[in-house]
């Protein structure tokens, strides 16, 4: 019996140091997030010339009002390009794509990935570009994006990630995706730039200048998370990227199940993966170079996803409580794990903007416990996924509060 006591207390004391280490990570840039402070932006001296490059596969739904909400900036006409990157479009999409005053590029691919169709679409443009502006193809831009990002260069910076937001409500899954998306806001954007670490990139709504850009996706290789293998070549050659929270774009959430489970697995995926390949490096440049922002982006990509942690540490925490109490175990096990539940809780309330806290968000609170098991379906079965192209489709009509 005593073995089996053991056993049982080296399996929670594993268990709660994991657990511990992983909510203090999030705990601690949660807290980090309330000191940030927009940099304050210099007067424009000119106004940058902006490619802004939508790669979209089969978006038919979507590219239509994007493309044109991106033609209504407040900037002037002459200094942007709006680029649609159509992969496997229907013909009368593009039929309509050539009746506005924007470029088009076709592209069809054996295998097709956002990485292969930027490289493309810049390998045919000119050079005349100073800014390289990504967007998703149901991304809507405020109509002073382009102004804000053009002022943010002034500090002559290589990267700036904008604010990406929800643009629906419209399911219980869309305002727990919206949620997500400000959580991770306020960690990887708000929480690192406020210690000094550069901003965490999502894939869309970010810029670079645009000869860096080109020269340096012409190596990115990524079938899935090219945004990632972006962050870990810039922070390892010591390279900063910015974030601009008042520079917003609003992007779609994910409003059924399905769309849910293809988009978890994507990131996650990635996530790991990229985790492998810069955890090594990273800790060689952390020690040799002093690299913080290197090594604490592989240690981001190690993290269990905000979803998870959260029933994780709920789920451990009542089962160890109760199995303590039943074994009359010291009292020390079951402080440290409320001390994890209250640290982990307190971590998304302030995590979690204010805006949130109504009546809506409480309502998909109840769709909550499905959202966990969808994130751990997504997890166990993340192999492979990274080596296969998985498209999330927009423009859903799905209006049901599921």
């Amino acid at each position: 019996m005593e073995s089996v006591m053991e056993v049982y207390g080296i399996v929670q004391l594993i268990l709660l140091v994991l657990t511990a280490l992983a909510t203090a990570y999030f705990l601690f840039f949660a807290l980090s997030g309330l000191f940030y402070r927009d940099k304050k932006l210099k007067p424009a001296a000119v106004y940058r010339k902006f490619a802004v490059l939508i790669p979209a596969y089969k978006e038919d739904r979507v590219i239509l009002e994007a493309a044109a909400n991106a033609l209504e900036q407040d900037y002037p006409k002459d200094r942007f390009d709006v680029v649609v990157i159509a992969d496997s479009f229907n013909s009368e999409t593009l039929q309509i794509l050539a009746t506005m005053p924007l470029k088009t590029i076709e592209v069809r691919f054996e295998q097709s990935t956002k990485t292969k169709a930027l490289n493309l679409a810049m390998s045919l443009l000119p050079e005349d570009y100073d800014i390289a502006l990504v967007l998703d193809a149901d991304n809507l831009m405020q109509a002073d994006f382009l102004q804000k990002i053009n002022r943010a260069f002034e500090d002559k910076i290589l990267a700036v990630q904008g604010h990406r937001m929800a643009k629906n409500s419209n399911t219980r899954l869309a305002v727990l995706d919206a949620v997500s998306e400000e959580i991770n806001n306020h960690l990887f954007r708000r929480g690192h730039c406020a210690v000094g670490l550069s901003a965490g990139l999502i894939g869309s709504g970010m810029a670079f200048d645009y000869a860096f850009f080109k020269k340096m996706m012409l190596e990115v290789k990524a079938i899935g998370g090219f945004d990632k293998e972006i962050e870990l070549r810039m922070l390892r050659e010591g390279s900063k990227i910015e974030y601009l929270e008042d520079a917003c774009v609003l992007d779609e959430k994910v409003q059924n199940s399905a769309a849910f489970s293809v988009q978890r697995r994507r990131w996650l995926s990635a996530q790991f993966y990229y985790f492998g390949l810069a955890a090594g490096p990273a800790l060689r440049e952390l020690f040799t170079k002093g690299n913080l922002d290197f090594f604490f982006k592989a240690l981001q990509f190690i993290q269990p996803p905000r979803v998870l942690l959260l029933g994780l540490v709920l789920v451990e925490s009542v089962l160890f409580l109760l199995l303590n109490s039943h074994l009359a175990l010291p009292a020390a096990f079951n402080i440290a794990w409320l001390s994890v539940l209250g640290s982990c809780l307190l971590a998304f309330v302030f995590a979690v903007p204010g805006k949130f806290y109504n009546k809506q968000t409480a309502g998909a609170l109840l769709y909550l416990p499905k959202g966990m098991f969808l994130m751990l379906m997504s997890l166990l079965k993340i192999k492979g996924a990274n080596k296969t192209f998985l498209h999330t489709p927009h423009g859903a009509s799905d209006t049901a509060k599921k």
